[in-house]
């Protein structure tokens, strides 16, 4: 079978293309990481996966880790502590995406499919230039469509994952959900992690039917658009506690803060269809906001 390489495969992006990977069976998985002995690696080995290393600032362990593959999957993380901090403004995500883009170039990919964003400065028209984690990805996007590999992206809102990492927080009464900076009647874009998978699956299986318009495009993958005071009371619903969305004036992160006004603001795939027409035409499947909530939040919360 041909190869896929799947950067990011110990992260929840990574490792839900994984699955869906080995649940679909047409195309053998590589994963890679920064450190193949970790757990987290090794509990990919007990898959039957091979497991290689790859640092996204190293071209060369790069190209060794794509080398014989057919696709790639890549995807960077602006948090690691080596890109931000680390780099000014976090730009190490661009040297990192540019690095991914040469190194499939240079050892033939068939065809690569991008974990982006679309561009939070020209979405805001100039409003919101410093989001920096959003529009170094849309700088990668458009690397990598000027490279010639082929391409598709698979583009991302607000990670659900969030309510339950960290914005569900206990109080006295039940719980608080924290939105920094965040008008409780403005919309989210949410993006369950466990979408992202089958969504890049469908692009992989179509990719070299021509008519079905998957090169050189981005789809928008989105699991809900609603307010998170409509959250809240799902969320409440489902556990049986109260729930009220609380909104500080700050992150205590200028670049989280710039991120919640932007999308507050201006939204994100305001006006795309929910789940995404173009994806569930070629076989992806999609979650609910309810369904999320009981896989994720009742077992946790309730």
């Amino acid at each position: 079978m041909p190869t896929i390489t799947i950067f990011g495969a110990t992260g929840k992006q990574g490792k839900s293309v994984l699955n869906s990977v080995l649940a679909d069976g047409a195309y053998t998985p590589r994963a890679v990481t920064r450190n193949p002995d970790s757990d987290s690696s090794k509990a990919i080995k007990d898959k039957g996966v091979e497991v290689v290393r790859g640092d996204l600032f190293d071209l060369n362990s790069v190209r060794e880790a794509i080398r014989g593959s057919e696709v790639v999957f890549g995807v960077t993380n602006f948090w690691d502590p080596s890109v931000f901090p680390g780099t000014e403004h976090g730009i190490g995500e661009v040297q990192q995406g540019k690095n991914l883009v040469d190194a499939a170039k240079a050892e033939g990919v068939k065809f690569f499919i991008w974990s982006g964003l679309p561009s939070s400065k020209l979405l805001s028209n100039g409003k919101y230039p410093g989001v920096y984690h959003i529009d170094h990805k849309a700088t990668v996007w458009d690397y990598l469509k000027a490279s010639g590999v082929p391409c598709a992206a698979v583009d991302t809102g607000y990670f659900a994952d969030n309510l339950w990492e960290f914005a569900l927080q206990k109080n006295d009464n039940g719980y608080s959900l924290v939105v920094p900076k965040y008008n409780p009647n403005s919309t989210q874009t949410f993006t369950w992690t466990r979408d992202i998978g089958p969504c890049a699956v469908a692009l992989l299986k179509n990719y070299t039917d021509s008519s079905k318009g998957v090169l050189g495009k981005a789809f928008p993958v989105v699991t809900s658009i609603m307010n998170f005071t409509e959250v809240a009371q799902k969320i409440s619903a489902a556990i049986g506690k109260e729930v009220k969305l609380v909104t500080p004036e700050t992150s205590g992160l200028d670049e989280l803060d710039e991120m919640y006004k932007y999308q507050a603001d201006c939204g994100m795939y305001k006006d795309i269809p929910v789940p995404n027409p173009d994806l569930v035409a070629l076989g992806a499947t999609f979650s609910t906001m309810d369904d999320l909530i009981a896989a994720e939040i009742v077992p946790r919360y309730a």
